[in-house]
């Protein structure tokens, strides 16, 4: 028989007992819903995190000054303080590094300065950053109103600021701050921009903080052993370790640090909570899979039990296919497409809904919307296998079935 024939075959037993095959079905589909759903909601959850990292830095490391490294010597404790990056050692390595990356050059001025307007003064815990012309790019910052620094702005040392939020709300409150002139300290800035909410992340204030052209805060704010921070934004986050390996190297040269020696700066890749979050959803996605298999597990049953009734009922029909010259596979495999369509049909459905409700928790985290073409497939064959796991007893049954004895049942 052809596979057209198989099916219409299949088709017709199914519609003639359609209340036990789609209760059948239906158990396979909500099995197939749980797993595809859930999983589609971690393929976008997933999504989300690296998106909102990405903006926030996961893309990018940082080469910092070493600070102080503790040695013991003899029993006795001593502390070495390496060399601060200088802003000329910085300038080098944004000028030699290759690549395809985003560079900034910044430096942190100071961690307890007060912002005043007029009357209205903040608390002393305001950070105060000089910062390049891709400074709010690579840091994950967004312009609320106004602009960035002009190149003239930052070769001049101008006198201008940008506001983080909290700043911002709390010396203006109620209007637009673009134009209007601050004291930070005893210095007199003009304010070119307000950055949008950041939030805080472990302990540190993303929003309390003031943004001033880098040479400005070299000037202006001058302290011992200012040290510049080089922060790297790859164009690709899979290529994340190469650039690492080549800007070590990079920079091991440009502070002449000898290839056998301990190098005296430090490089920090920002991505490391957005991997433990990713990393903790491999649970979630094991306890999804195995809800759906416990559930494709029950659906199995119940459709080897139908098959099984099914052949009871049609025993008489087998007998009058094998007296006319069906053959034992011939009657297998009719019984492996019944149970196998009855599968797909349910897995279909189940697909769908599941791409539904994935959906559903990826647009509650931002992300937009996605086709899990892998766990399509993998739902596909899955129902493939439970069809012929749950119809291969039932079909080697009614395949042995004795014919004078079938046509005799009634």
């Amino acid at each position: 028989m052809t596979l057209q024939e198989n099916l219409q075959i299949a088709f017709n037993s199914i519609r003639g007992n359609k209340l036990r095959a789609s209760i059948t079905a239906l158990i396979i589909s909500i099995g197939i819903m749980a797993l595809v759903g859930i999983l589609t909601a971690i393929d976008g959850i997933k999504a989300g995190i690296n998106t909102s990292f990405s903006t926030m830095g996961a893309n990018t490391f940082n080469i910092k000054n070493r600070g102080q490294n503790i040695r013991f010597s003899g029993g006795g404790k001593g502390a070495q303080k390496f060399k601060s990056i200088s802003k000329y050692e910085a300038q080098k390595f944004e000028a030699e590094f290759k690549f395809p990356a985003t560079i900034s050059t910044s430096v942190n001025a100071g961690f307890n300065s007060t912002v005043k307007f007029n009357s209205i003064k903040t608390d002393p815990n305001i950070s105060i950053m000089g910062g390049d012309l891709n400074y709010l790019k690579v840091a994950g910052y967004e312009l609320s109103s106004g602009r960035n620094f002009t190149d003239k702005e930052l070769s001049s040392a101008a006198n201008a600021v940008i506001l983080g939020s909290e700043i911002k709300d709390k010396l203006f409150p109620t209007k637009d701050p673009v134009g209007e002139s601050v004291f930070i300290g005893a210095a007199k800035f003009r304010i070119i921009g307000a950055l949008s909410s950041k939030g805080s992340s472990m302990g540190f204030g993303g929003d309390r903080i003031v943004i001033v052209p880098l040479q400005n805060a070299y000037q202006t704010f001058s302290v011992p052993n200012m040290s510049a921070v080089i922060t790297v934004a790859v164009n690709d986050v899979n290529t994340m370790d190469f650039a690492v390996e080549e800007a070590t190297s990079l920079f091991r040269r440009i502070r002449k640090v000898p290839l056998k020696s301990e190098i005296n700066f430090s490089v920090y890749k920002a991505d490391n909570i957005a991997k433990e979050l990713i990393s903790n959803l491999v649970y979630v996605t094991a306890a999804a899979t195995v809800i759906g298999f416990i559930t494709l597990l029950g659906a199995a049953i119940g459709l080897m039990n139908i098959m099984l009734v099914s052949v009871s009922e049609r025993t008489r029909e087998i007998g009058i296919r094998k007296a006319i010259g069906a053959t034992q596979q011939v009657i297998r495999r009719q019984f492996l497409f019944e149970a196998i369509v009855i599968c797909q049909l349910g897995g279909i459905g189940g697909i769908i809904f599941g791409i539904i409700i994935g959906n559903i928790v990826t647009t509650l985290v931002g992300v937009g919307f996605i086709i899990p073409w892998l766990w399509m497939l993998s739902g596909i064959a899955l129902c493939l296998v439970v069809g012929l796991v749950s119809g291969i007893y039932p079909a080697i049954k009614a395949s042995k079935l004795d014919p004078i004895e079938a046509l005799r049942f009634e």
